[in-house]
């Protein structure tokens, strides 16, 4: 995709970026669900050389976008929100809710939570360099679960898989209000580890964008997850 000298997406092929998954969002609540969890990356930024990558912050457009995002949300629900905790996850979830709150939602606090951020990079300088030699980060992630990646430069991508579902459900079980969304934000290297892993989409599926994500709900019982791009699955008993 395009970017300018700084890293940052011109502003004509990013304003796309959350309206698939407000979408979702909206659908899942039209069919009756009182509580979910949306497990979404951060809203766009900056990419700048010589910076540690979780340190790259959100550009303007990247805040432009989460309020673009808030403002679409169900107006009935109380939003709370979770985030890795890079400054851009928390910010991407603090600009969300503040706009949903300003369009006439309710909404919670927002926290960080180390379980949304890389915490299966058990060696994250080695994870890095494995990702610098890898044909992107679908190939990585590949490689991960194809288990080509030394054991101690990341866990066992099974196990992560099961630690953030396992997150992810106790939020669903323990919701804020009678209508609620949890808003969870991550990094795309987790939304394409948990869709991979539960069975959503391959490895090589669709890219995974800025504020795409990954809704879990309860249905008859069961833990449901659904992407914006038409994948369901049953995960078990809640």
């Amino acid at each position: 995709m395009e970017q300018v000298d700084d890293g940052v997406l011109p502003e004509h092929l990013s304003d796309h970026f959350g309206l698939a998954t407000a979408q979702m969002v909206e659908e899942v609540y039209g069919d009756g669900v009182a509580q979910a969890v949306l497990l979404m990356r951060h809203s766009a930024r900056t990419f700048l050389p010589g910076v540690h990558d979780l340190e790259n912050k959100l550009t303007d457009h990247g805040r432009f976008l989460c309020r673009q995002f808030g403002e679409q949300l169900p107006k009935d629900l109380t939003i709370r929100g979770y985030a890795s905790p890079p400054s851009r996850c928390v910010e991407t979830a603090e600009v969300t809710i503040a706009a949903h709150g300003e369009a006439g939602g309710k909404v919670a606090r927002t926290r960080p939570v180390e379980a949304l951020g890389v915490f299966y990079g058990l060696d994250q300088q080695k994870m890095w360099k494995g990702l610098s030699l890898a044909d992107g980060l679908a190939d990585y992630i590949g490689q991960w679960f194809a288990g080509e990646v030394p054991t101690d430069a990341m866990m066992p991508p099974e196990m992560a898989v099961d630690l953030i579902v396992h997150v992810l459900k106790e939020k669903l079980r323990t919701p804020v209000a009678e209508r609620s969304l949890d808003l969870c934000v991550t990094h795309d290297m987790t939304v394409f580890t948990v869709r991979h892993g539960v069975g959503l989409e391959p490895v090589d599926g669709p890219t995974v964008e800025f504020l795409d994500g990954l809704i879990l709900y309860e249905k008859n019982g069961c833990a449901i997850m659904r992407s914006h791009h038409g994948g369901e699955v049953n995960l078990g008993a809640l």
